[in-house]
């Protein structure tokens, strides 16, 4: 005692004695005052018995497969029964092995903390956080504070945790931890990162799988497995140690888990990437609209990107990772062919005029004009080279670039547009809007309007029949001068080597693309009447009164053309294609349903069975016999393709009984054509994407129901109607009186 009081006497150590009290006060009185909310709203015990995080929106295919999310971070919830015990231990052992035992607080790691870093100032000293204590913090972030910011957010935690365990069983503390642990590429939750980088759901992990997830959360960039791999692997044999050493697992396991790769199988749910990125940017539009007139039960709106909708829509993931590997195999020697064929006059290199028109409509140059700079002061400013990431089909680069040398880069690449259809409904099952999201946001799909050439021919042909045409009415292939359309004198690709004495019936005039006699027929069916059977075939565009019509000059949407050919396999009606059949909220309520919108038919049965025969045989010997002779496909397909002038566009439309799809290929800048009708030519730009498409199709028995599908059996009438020769030669009186080339007046303009 007497020891006691003369140390009490010792001014130094009554200072140090005064310093420790007061610092105790101080941190009790700053406890008290965070419980009390002088730093910030604390939740109550009923706010946290309703945590609702925000979730992502899902977008599945028709099968409930993930194709894709809309996110501000991207979350999926899991319940603990979807979490494998080797995950749970693999965290319980690596970041907090007494969690079964403490009440959100473990004494001894924040003792520790409180020397060390408080005291001490050692910032190694780590966190000495429970798993609660993360999801406190997960749940409501920290803040910055002038002073002891540190000290402040811990202790907040801290009643938070405490707060949490009383209310919640350790199970679902462990639930509502996985669900919202900050993962590396800004990915939130177990389900989301399994997804993400192993493509499985949580619930298949395997216990190295885990063990490198959970092993990240030590430091979501060091240890991220795409971009760090061997700190991956290091990491995750740590997890995986620490579970031989609580228990939980063999050292022999654990040494078979150890050597074995990181098996990564990424993929990334980014907007602008993964699978069907423009179908993605088109159902985000459209249900921007649905939710727009949507309200939640309690009255307030919908947010799409953290209310974790769940979007089912119509689209095939298997069928379109198909048509996207078939368009890039296509695309990417196709460019190499187009770059090929202009050589050193490649208009993206030297024609100036082009170059200038398209300068002058980026956004920079538009810029710095209406900041008042001279002409010569806006081409030095885009003449400033800078690392620029640019596309490339053989991979993306880095090049030092200016904004005209990207112009002139971007001006080359030829573009697509794929879409393909359930001709019964109007599902979407594929659907591309051009090569690359990333660089190219433009869709070719939903946006783009193109002149869609000799497509358009078809529709022509199917108004002459259903007005009483029969099949076998013969047309000459010699060119006619329309005397009252500025002398146009609409010829065939053929040019000179064709015989002008050479009629065809209409089978073999649409089969083989003829223009001269696509002409004779919209002049003796009347524009009128081609325009009104457009119309009720569900081209819902004003379409020009003029003769070029029947060349296909009137600018159609892809997806307007694609539901308007899916009538000849669907009862003579068309269809108007759709992505979303329902959404629902995270709990599964239905908040909105769509169902196919109905048409009435546009022609009559024999009119769809006789343009049906037609069209197979510009598969099978016109046009677009390639498909047969070059590819091999011997399924029932029938037809169209399509070029239009100076080989600007190239379609093709494929009609199968189960499936229709149209394929664009062409330059954004209309005034770049392929230089070689050869190359730019439908069958030859366009086909083959749908060629290697339906090769894929054809191998996998999954789409068996697709690909060995039959059209119907045509009436004895239809098979009798189009029973005669294909071509027939003018008699010799008729070939010595009349001129291979005549002029008349076009009256298929008239009412």
């Amino acid at each position: 005692m007497a020891l006691l009081k003369s140390l009490f006497r010792n001014k130094w150590v009554k200072l140090a004695l005064v310093g420790f009290i007061s610092i105790l006060v101080f941190f009790i009185g700053l406890y008290i005052s965070i419980y009390l909310g002088a730093f910030g709203k604390m939740p109550t015990s009923a706010e946290l018995s309703f945590i609702k995080q925000e979730e992502a929106t899902q977008v599945l295919d028709q099968e409930g497969k993930l194709i894709g999310k809309y996110y501000v971070y991207d979350r999926q919830p899991l319940h603990f029964e979807d979490l494998p015990k080797h995950l749970i231990d693999a965290l319980v052992n690596t970041e907090d092995v007494r969690f079964f035992e403490h009440d959100g607080i473990d004494n001894v790691s924040l003792m520790r903390v409180f020397v060390k870093s408080i005291l001490l100032q050692d910032k190694s000293a780590g966190g000495g956080s429970t798993i609660t204590l993360q999801l406190a913090k997960n749940l409501y972030g920290r803040n910055n504070y002038r002073f002891f910011s540190m000290v402040i957010n811990k202790f907040r935690e801290s009643i938070i945790a405490k707060r949490i365990e009383t209310i919640y069983s350790k199970h679902e503390i462990l639930t509502m931890y996985f669900n919202t642990v900050p993962f590396p590429d800004n990915t939130y939750g177990i389900e989301s990162a399994s997804r993400k980088f192993f493509n499985k759901p949580a619930f298949e992990l395997s216990i190295d799988e885990a063990a490198a997830l959970v092993g990240s959360l030590k430091a979501n960039n060091y240890y991220n497995p795409r971009l760090h791999p061997e700190r991956s692997v290091d990491r995750r044999n740590v997890v995986l140690n620490q579970m031989v050493k609580y228990g939980n697992m063999p050292q022999d396991t654990a040494a078979f888990y150890a050597d074995k790769p990181l098996g990564l199988d990424y993929k990334s749910f980014n907007h602008d990437v993964g699978v069907a990125p423009y179908f993605r940017a088109q159902v985000k539009k459209e249900l921007a609209v649905i939710l727009d007139s949507i309200k939640k039960p309690n009255g307030e709106s919908y947010d799409l990107y953290r209310d974790g909708l769940i979007v089912h829509t119509t689209l095939d993931m298997g069928m379109q990772k198909m048509a996207e590997e078939a368009m890039k195999e296509h695309l990417i020697a196709l460019q190499s062919s187009f770059e090929r064929s202009y050589g050193n006059v490649a208009p993206w290199q030297k024609n100036k005029q082009l170059i200038d028109a398209a300068l002058k409509r980026t956004p920079q140059y538009k810029l710095y004009k209406e900041a008042g700079l001279t002409e010569a002061q806006i081409i030095d400013s885009l003449s400033i080279k800078q690392d620029t990431e640019l596309f490339q089909w053989e991979g993306d680069t880095i090049k030092k670039t200016s904004v005209i040398d990207s112009l002139q880069h971007y001006l080359k690449f030829l573009n697509t547009g794929m879409l393909s259809v359930e001709p019964k409904t109007g599902a979407i099952r594929s659907y591309i809007g051009g090569i690359d999201y990333r660089y190219f946001k433009y869709d070719h799909v939903s946006q783009s309007e193109r002149q869609v050439g000799s497509t358009f021919k078809p529709f022509v042909y199917t108004a002459a029949i259903e007005n009483g045409m029969k099949p076998c009415t013969y047309f000459s292939l010699a060119e006619v001068t329309y005397s009252n359309f500025n002398n146009w004198t609409p010829s065939n690709s053929g040019g000179e080597n064709e015989d002008p004495y050479i009629n065809y019936n209409l089978e073999m005039a649409l089969s083989n693309s003829v223009n001269t006699i696509a002409v004779k027929v919209l002049n003796e069916v009347g524009i009128p009447k081609v325009l009104e059977q457009a119309k009720r075939i569900g081209i819902k565009k004003e379409l020009p009164n003029l003769p070029s019509i029947a060349l296909g000059v009137a600018e159609i949407n892809l997806k307007e053309l694609t539901g308007a050919y899916a009538s000849y396999v669907n009862d003579s009606k068309p269809v108007t294609p759709y992505a979303i059949t329902k959404v629902t909220d995270r709990n599964g309520r239905i908040i909105a349903e769509f169902k196919p919108e109905l048409a009435e038919p546009a022609f009559k049965d024999y009119t769809r069975q006789v343009m049906l025969e037609i069209m197979q045989s510009t598969v099978n010997k016109g046009t677009a016999s390639r498909l047969r002779s070059t590819y091999g496909l011997n399924n029932d397909i029938a037809g169209k393709t399509g070029t239009t002038q100076d080989n600007k566009d190239g379609w093709f439309v494929g009609i199968t009984p189960k499936l229709v799809t149209v394929t664009w290929v062409g330059n954004d800048n209309q005034a770049i054509g392929f230089r070689t009708t050869g190359l730019g030519q439908g069958a030859n730009s366009a086909l083959p994407i749908f060629a290697r498409f339906y090769s894929k199709l054809n191998k996998d028995s999954k789409y068996d129901g697709i690909t060995k599908s039959r059209f119907e059996t045509p009436t004895d009438q239809v098979v009798s109607d189009l029973d005669c020769n294909e071509e027939k030669r003018d008699g010799f009186l008729k070939r010595i009186f009349s001129s291979k080339k005549k002029q008349r007046k076009f009256k298929g303009n008239k009412e």
